[in-house]
Order: C-alpha cells, then structure tokens, then sequence
C-alpha cells in the first residue's frame, strides 16, 4: 500500500479521501457514497492507475501513482459502477 502514493498508510488515506472527492465533484450525476467509500474510491482508483500505468510503461516498479491519474482512474470506476448500477 505505501508504494501507492509514495507515502505511509495516513498519507495513503488522505490522498485516496482527495481523489475520491474530486473524482466524485468531476463526473456528473449523483453518487452516494460515504466517507469510507470515498476513501476506497480513491485508493481502487489510484490501483487502476498504477495497474494501467506500469502496463502501458509509465510507471516503473518502485514509482508512485501521480494524483492526476489517481483521479481519473477514481473517474473510470465510478462510471463502471454507474453502468453496473443502470443494469440492475
């Protein structure tokens, strides 16, 4: 987890709470989430990113997830989660 951001399990939390806000604050529509849910938002989001990232090259073994694709990939989720949520 602390490969992540760069930082210990606090850093973590704040920054995955940050990029769970704004990725909530940028994608149109209404998502209900809590605090917590925010939180693991922006962590799976910074996941993804990292995921994506070190498949495509940009991010080498021991280099953090950027905030920016951190946010996006909170982005890319939410939209998946509201696709899944339409269908049922």
């Amino acid at each position: 987890m602390e490969q992540i951001f760069g930082g210990g399990i606090l850093w973590t939390l704040l920054i995955g709470f940050l990029a769970g806000l704004l990725a909530r604050a940028i994608k149109p529509g209404n998502d209900k989430l809590g605090i917590i849910m925010t939180i693991v938002l922006g962590i799976a989001g910074a996941l993804l990113a990292r995921f994506v990232g070190g498949s495509l090259g940009w991010y080498g073994p021991n280099e953090p997830t950027g905030f920016i694709a951190s946010v996006i990939g909170a982005i890319v989720l939410l939209f998946i989660y509201a696709l899944v949520k339409k269908k049922s």
